[in-house]
């Protein structure tokens, strides 16, 4: 077992809020018990939910891809049921073969067990093929179901000899369906099994930490600890010596010339080094090239589009079932309000907001009184550049809240924390 030479558990990049031991995810189930359906019909769900508890299994329930990345993040699951299709009238299981492949290439350890219609047999062998374990058509008994989901879980997946490992927590899900995530998954697919050192580089809360615990996952060192050693801190550099397989070097780009050059000097050869810094140009040629013969960049909220809306419904689940209040949802308004907004502190910044949201709505919708900057003072229209974002989003919110709340204007104010008067208002100044 390595030594964890060093790290502050209050000091994290993930865009988690630190919310538990875990790092929000949660650990209240057996991770041999639970399984994860993603199927959007409810019966189905209400009778697989009934036949695996009697066999003593817990099981989840996602209504789709979106829900089943949110699900992932937060726990490691047994074995997941997927079914092959999701939009009404889809029957060509492209869907489901899309989720399937994405698990696998993230996650090759993973036991997925595929459902398909009694005449898609095609589905079932393409999804063989792409990595499922095994697969159940409909209708089925249930007796038969558990027993070959039980069987599927006993057989080891046919992968890279370095993934052959019991996983026992969640996997590292990178949330996003946007071009630069997914050039980002791309990229870490590729750089992860190599013995490359990397710089995450990015902005502060945009998940750097997430990203190189991703690189990680998919390394040859995938089944070690991978201790963090912060270099603002007293005594790091030296305690380098101790270190084997892979590490992660916080700060880099904080050092001085002579430090960085110390830590060059202290970095044992055999060391895998997965930096975290904000950009590789604060750092020296000869330890650039140690530390960062791979950049990857992990891009801003800003660059990821309807990213951010999904982001925010995975923090809202998150912190419902954090608190205990289910059935949370976020209002068109507000889901338009984090799709405008710009986001201090970026993906960390945005799961504080919605855990804060969450603990504060009372009927279980999150609107966008909720999620609005608090101001006391209506902003006055003036000609500079710096009110051009802010009226932009306050119109979109506006525009949105009246969508939600067909044009009832005292409805919408209620929601956006204003008064009739105040919206009106605001309503005229925008022409709406």
């Amino acid at each position: 077992m390595k030594e964890r030479l060093s790290e502050d558990p209050n000091d994290s990049d993930r865009p988690f809020a630190d919310t538990s031991p875990k790092n929000g995810r949660l650990t209240d189930v057996s991770s041999g018990t639970a399984i994860l359906l993603i199927d959007d019909n409810p019966a189905i769900a209400r009778a697989l939910d009934i036949a695996l508890r009697i066999a003593g299994y817990r099981l989840d329930t996602a209504n789709g891809p979106e829900e089943a990345w949110s699900r992932l993040a937060q726990r490691y699951y047994a074995a997941i049921l997927l079914d092959m299709n999701f939009s009404a009238g889809a029957v060509d299981g492209e869907e489901g073969l899309a989720c399937l492949r994405r698990i696998v290439a993230d996650h090759p350890q993973a036991c997925v067990v595929v459902i398909t219609a009694h005449s898609g047999v095609r589905i079932a062998v393409a999804a063989m093929q792409a990595g499922a374990r095994d697969f159940v058509m409909k209708p089925w008994r249930n007796a038969e179901l558990v027993a070959k989901l039980e069987a599927a879980m006993a057989r080891k997946p046919v992968t890279a000899p370095a993934l052959m490992r019991e996983a026992t927590e969640a996997p590292t899900v990178l949330i996003g369906e946007s071009r630069a995530m997914q050039d980002l998954r791309g990229m870490i697919r590729r750089v992860g099994p190599t013995i490359a050192s990397v710089t995450v580089t990015g902005l502060a809360g945009s998940g750097r930490m997430l990203v190189a615990q991703a690189i990680h996952t998919a390394s040859l060192d995938a089944a070690d600890p991978m201790p963090r050693i912060d270099l603002r801190r007293d005594n790091q550099i030296a305690r380098l010596g101790e270190a084997t397989g892979t590490v992660i070097l916080r700060h880099v780009d904080r050092l001085d010339r002579i430090e960085q050059e110390e830590l060059l000097d202290h970095l044992p050869a055999g060391v895998r080094c997965l930096a975290i810094a904000d950009s590789v140009e604060a750092m020296v040629p000869a330890l650039r090239r140690r530390i960062a013969t791979i950049e990857v960049a992990v891009p801003p909220l800003a660059q990821r589009g309807d990213d951010v809306v999904l982001l925010a419904r995975h923090f809202a689940r998150l912190a419902a079932e954090r608190f205990g209040k289910p059935n949370i949802r976020l209002t068109q308004a507000a889901e338009t309000v984090v799709r405008t907004a710009r986001w201090d502190d970026e993906v960390r910044g945005l799961a504080l907001a919605l855990e804060r949201a969450v603990i504060l709505t009372d009927n279980g919708l999150i609107d966008a009184a909720l999620l609005a900057p608090h101001t006391s003072v209506e902003p006055e229209a003036t000609s500079g550049e710096s009110s051009f974002d802010l009226t932009d989003v306050e119109r979109a919110m506006i525009e949105a809240a009246l969508r939600e709340h067909r044009h009832n204007v005292t409805h919408a104010a209620d929601a956006l924390g204003l008064s009739r008067g105040a919206l009106y208002r605001r309503m005229a100044r925008y022409g709406i």
